[in-house]
């Protein structure tokens, strides 16, 4: 039973430390860090990838469309309206070869030219596109997929040199592989993410120092806690700085400082209430042998006396046996409280005990018994004796039969290794009585059970 009240405790223990570890205030920092510095870098780099994304295309975009517009106003100058197949298959390749030999796509009604007569154009230059031309007046551009690729197709109408600007039929589209924009942008993004491994480590070792930082005081002060409810009411924390923590570390001291000062008081109080109750009981033994040596008299010579008399010498005889048993138990306090008895401590029978209790006054046959047989337990058997005699004695003199005394094993926790245990203390008070036992004996049986530590 005590082996598994002890697993018990450690694993509670154990569960204890561990959810300390796994919800601590340390991992909730770290992990806090952590997650900023990730959605921080994870922002970043979406952020910069957005920009030099939008940068990169722009550019080319840019690039694409002034290359074009001036390599068809250069040749334009010397091409004449309406042009025949021929004229507008050369027009086509002039304008591919001045802008780094793009596709380019001439178109006049329906006559289509193209720079490259390999290349297929109808997926990437869209009807979207071309009646954006046909309409409109300046350059127009689209960004496509062909095949899984991106491509750039600007287009623009070309429009007579005069004042009016009026167009000539003439559409020129040039076709942009944008595969090497989107390879830059692919290795910037590659790079940025890349450093997001870094900064998460760098923002957890942080993380760390800062957890140091801000626990160490919380540390000590946990540990000085511990140390204060262990009994050491000197345990104080140093100290330093002027936040929140030390202000934290001022209260407790100063709590450790008045709880120190009680504790002293009190102990000083209860070491003037053992001496005076030491006192009172020794002043009180002489007296009382006087007393007790009177009454025998008188109760040896009581059949000798009138009626009345002679009850009054026996009343006085047992009251004055009570008043001596009653010293006596103060005197036992009081060695108790001052820590000078010595428990004789043996594994015991308490069924055998208890018998031998009842059986030592001649209450067998007056009072019935329920003892568990084989309940054992390490106990100073003269205790037991004086429990079991004031306990049953006081429900003989006060109680209303019957009078049974019951020893069972009903336990609500682990047994003490030395003094009364807790299957005695909690057998019904042993007996079954229409009154309580005596102030004095419950006060005795109280203090035993309390000094039963070896």
């Amino acid at each position: 039973m005590v082996p598994e009240a002890f697993s018990s405790c450690s694993s509670a223990a154990s569960t204890r430390r561990s959810r300390r570890l796994v919800g601590g205030l340390r991992t909730r920092l770290v992990f806090t860090f952590v997650v900023v510095a990730l959605i921080s870098a994870v922002t970043a780099t979406a952020l910069a990838y957005r920009d030099a994304r939008a940068a990169v295309l722009q550019r080319t975009q840019n690039a694409a469309v002034n290359d074009l517009r001036e390599r068809v106003a250069a040749v334009a100058a010397d091409f004449d309206v309406p042009p025949d197949q021929e004229s507008l298959s050369r027009f086509a390749a002039k304008v591919s070869d001045g802008i780094g030999a793009r596709i380019v796509v001439a178109r006049y009604q329906d006559l289509v030219a193209v720079s490259d007569s390999l290349a297929e154009t109808e997926g990437r230059i869209t009807t979207e596109l071309r009646t954006a031309v046909r309409t409109g007046n300046g350059a127009r551009l689209q960004r496509v997929m062909w095949r899984g690729e991106p491509y750039l197709a600007v287009g623009m109408p070309v429009t007579y040199a005069d004042g009016d600007h009026r167009t000539s039929g003439l559409e020129v589209f040039a076709i942009t592989d944008l595969r090497a924009e989107r390879d830059d942008t692919a290795a910037l993004l590659d790079s940025v993410r890349a450093g997001i491994v870094p900064v998460v480590l760098l923002a957890a070792v942080l993380a760390l120092l800062a957890a140091g930082t801000v626990l160490r005081p919380v540390w000590k002060l946990g540990r000085a806690t511990r140390e204060l409810a262990a009994g050491d009411l000197g345990s104080r924390v140093a100290v330093t700085g002027h936040d929140e923590l030390a202000d934290l570390a001022t209260t407790f001291n100063e709590t450790a400082d008045a709880l120190q000062a009680s504790d002293a008081e009190l102990r000083e109080q209860e070491a003037k209430a053992r001496r005076f109750v030491a006192d009172v009981s020794h002043e009180l033994r002489t007296p009382l042998a006087a007393m007790t040596m009177v009454a025998t008299v008188l109760e040896e010579d009581a059949d000798q006396l009138p009626p009345d008399a002679a009850r009054a010498a026996r009343t006085v005889g047992a009251e004055t046996a009570r008043l001596s048993r009653l010293v006596e138990d103060l005197m036992e306090i009081s060695r108790f409280d001052a820590k000078a008895v010595r428990l004789n401590a043996a594994e015991t029978d308490l069924a055998d005990a208890v018998r031998a209790s009842l059986a030592l006054r001649g209450w067998t046959d007056e009072v019935h018994t329920h003892l568990h047989e084989g309940v054992r337990a390490v106990v100073d058997r003269r205790r037991i004796d004086v429990i079991v005699a004031n306990l049953v004695g006081n429900a003989l003199r006060h109680g209303s039969p019957p009078v049974t005394v019951t020893l069972g094993t009903a336990l609500a926790g682990p047994l003490p290794v030395c003094g009364v245990p807790q299957r005695v203390r909690r057998a019904s008070g042993f007996a079954a009585a229409s009154r309580p036992a005596a102030l004095s004996d419950n006060a005795m049986l109280r203090r035993i059970a309390a000094g039963a530590h070896c």
